[in-house]
């Protein structure tokens, strides 16, 4: 495992949510479960609890709110010590609504002026938050917010990349985002954007659709309104970001089937530059064959179990082998859909247990 640490940078939101599976106009006035999450705290929370050296990177107001969520991730084992701390703009906000049967989950976001949004690079002190960093994780998320959150992203990843730190990108796009920039559309500014920051990535995640959201590159065959996905047909969407970004020498996508927002089909590829593709979970004949989380609890930060487990696994000395790295990340993301809340609370050992077959859910004594 990485002796040094393992660093996220991205905005983190306090998450509110009606109960159980309320709609929101069912809920209010009335009582929101609070929580917190972010993609990149996300990642670094699941990191920690899986044992690895996690730091935070982020900007926050010095209000009580936002000291909560460093004290919970501090309960973690998450770094906090360069939280930029600027008493200018606010925490962001998501409302969530959990949807149920063919009823989809909604997402209301409430991020406009926060802290990380307004902010400058010039406003961080990223020697010191690069610091004893080995690993930077940055997501499509952050830049999407501002064109100021946007440069620190990008100069923070230059840093990074200068210091010979090996750099995650997931691509998240985010379509209710990358609108701040009046008359652009949001998918050409991201792929504006995220067509400066890749190339300075080494590992490069997506999801079954980010890739031709944001490049134009799709997998062919593949439905994923419909929820129909050609596994195989991911091959080729990383043979082409791996063309088109010399540097990646990883490319790694979550493959999810929406059959509603019940059961959903899961598994993952992972294509190494010298070593091809590997896809997990197998069946005993070899073949992909996706878990079936037929009672989601929690869909939300299933993606980012899944790079932080594919990032520690990758790191440790048991699970880095390219197939054996899959299939740990693909069985942590699959446990965290039953997980309430943005954190993968699932144990090393939890997840080792369901990559190598204890699916059942029995009761352990």
């Amino acid at each position: 495992m990485n002796k040094n640490y393992i660093a996220g940078f991205g905005e983190v939101m306090l998450r509110l949510c009606p109960p159980g599976r309320k709609r929101f106009a069912q809920s209010l006035p009335g009582t929101l479960e609070a929580t917190y999450g972010g993609g990149e705290a996300n990642v670094c929370a699941s990191l920690a609890m899986l044992g690895a050296k996690a730091r935070c990177l982020t900007a926050l107001p010095p209000n009580p709110v936002a000291q909560a969520f460093a004290a919970e991730l501090r309960g973690l084992g998450v770094d906090t010590t360069r939280i930029n701390w600027k008493p200018r703009g606010r925490m962001g906000i998501y409302y969530a609504e959990h949807g149920a049967a063919q009823r989809g989950s909604n997402v209301v976001y409430d991020r406009e002026g926060s802290t990380i949004a307004m902010l400058a690079p010039e406003e961080y002190d990223f020697d010191a938050m690069l610091e004893d960093v080995g690993h930077l994780h940055l997501t499509g998320i952050t830049p999407a917010l501002s064109e100021n959150a946007c440069r620190s992203t990008q100069v923070l990843a230059e840093a990074a990349a200068a210091r010979g730190v090996t750099i995650s990108c997931d691509l998240n796009f985010r379509k209710k985002l990358w609108n701040w920039r009046p008359g652009t559309a949001p998918k050409e500014l991201a792929a504006e954007c995220m067509g400066k920051l890749v190339p300075l990535a080494d590992w490069l995640i997506c999801n079954e659709e980010d890739a031709a959201d944001v490049f134009g590159i799709r997998s062919e065959a593949t439905e994923v309104e419909a929820g129909k996905l050609n596994a195989a047909g991911y091959r080729e969407v990383a043979k082409r970001l791996l063309e088109r970004f010399p540097k990646v020498s990883k490319v790694a996508v979550t493959l999810r089937e929406s059959v509603s927002a019940d059961h959903n089909n899961w598994g993952a590829m992972l294509f190494d530059r010298e070593a091809g593709a590997f896809f997990a979970p197998l069946d005993a004949a070899g073949n992909y064959a996706p878990y079936e989380i037929r009672d989601i609890v929690d869909r939300f930060g299933g993606g980012d179990s899944f790079g932080a487990a594919l990032i520690y696994a990758l790191y440790s000395d048991e699970y880095a082998e390219p197939q054996t790295a899959i299939r740990f990340a693909a069985a942590a993301s699959c446990l965290k859909h039953s997980i309430p809340g943005d954190y993968n609370y699932s144990s090393r050992q939890e997840v080792a247990a369901l990559m190598n077959g204890s699916g059942s859910g029995r009761v352990a004594r």
